[in-house]
């Protein structure tokens, strides 16, 4: 089978998992399991599909950022993806029941953009006059693989296991916070059980460099990072299954609370 054909046929099983709503085998008997360069063709072309149908990126993802979630999955590097805008949900707003296959939950700080990035970052310091805000954010993953059992090409092929995902209203300037030293801590409002804490530095030491880390990977696949995107730095903490009927909230100091639910049935 050629690159081509690998990668088309990668990209087809992938939307018809999430077309039928089930779940299907890992993409990695095509493309492998750690050839970067097949991952990321592969969604290119389910992406291009989803734009060419009227779809709008409004920013990207970071993934695979915080050693409890690299531990989880078993994978050791950060990856990226795309956020459509047929993925938003308002601060407070609900997951449709039966939109996603299955889905985990993750806070995360997210970056409004002011400027573009197209040039290179010594250091992630430099990076503070790109950004407009920041803010708290609940990003819902998901998987078309079934059980999650993914590689890191597996992932990414999979637009970066992304699915939904939530901000907060309230958007704070740079200079009021240090990314770096933020403290989360996500609670599941039908117990009030914690379920996942941690801090800003369980993101590649600091959310502002995972920007930078993306600011460089965005460049290198000839797409860099533009002013009004919003950028969710990658999770804080570990990740956490959802269920029908469970509400979220996120509490991220120096940035406010952010809280979604999932829905229990179909409209």
């Amino acid at each position: 089978m050629s690159a081509s054909t690998a990668v088309e046929e990668a990209a087809a099983r992938l939307r018809g998992a999430e077309h039928s709503r089930t779940p299907c085998a890992p993409v990695r008997d095509l493309i492998g399991a750690d050839d970067v360069e097949a991952a990321y063709a592969v969604q290119a072309v389910n992406l291009r599909r989803r734009y060419d149908a009227g779809r709008v990126r409004v920013g990207r993802k970071i993934g695979l950022t915080s050693p409890a979630v690299q531990r989880q999955l078993g994978v050791d590097s950060p990856d990226f993806g795309a956020l459509l805008d047929d993925m938003v949900v308002p601060d407070g707003g609900a997951v449709p029941a039966g939109r996603l296959l299955q889905p985990k939950v993750e806070a995360e700080v997210a970056f409004w953009l002011a400027a573009d990035i197209d040039a290179e970052v010594a250091d992630p310091r430099e990076l503070r006059d790109a950004v407009e805000a920041v803010g708290a954010a609940i990003e819902v993953v998901d998987s078309r693989i079934a059980g999650w059992d993914i590689t890191l090409g597996d992932t990414v092929a999979d637009n970066a296991s992304s699915g939904m995902f939530v901000v907060s209203g309230t958007r704070v300037p740079l200079t009021e916070v240090e990314p770096a030293g933020v403290v989360m801590s996500l609670t599941r409002d039908g117990d009030g059980a914690v379920v996942s804490e941690g801090t800003g530095a369980a993101c590649l030491g600091d959310p502002l460099a995972a920007l930078a880390w993306l600011a460089a990977a965005a460049m290198r696949f000839g797409d860099p990072l533009r002013a009004g995107e919003v950028v969710l730095s990658g999770a804080l903490g570990p990740m956490v299954a959802a269920s029908p009927g469970d509400r979220f909230t996120a509490g991220i100091s120096g940035l406010g609370p952010v809280s979604v639910s999932f829905a229990d049935r179909e409209d």
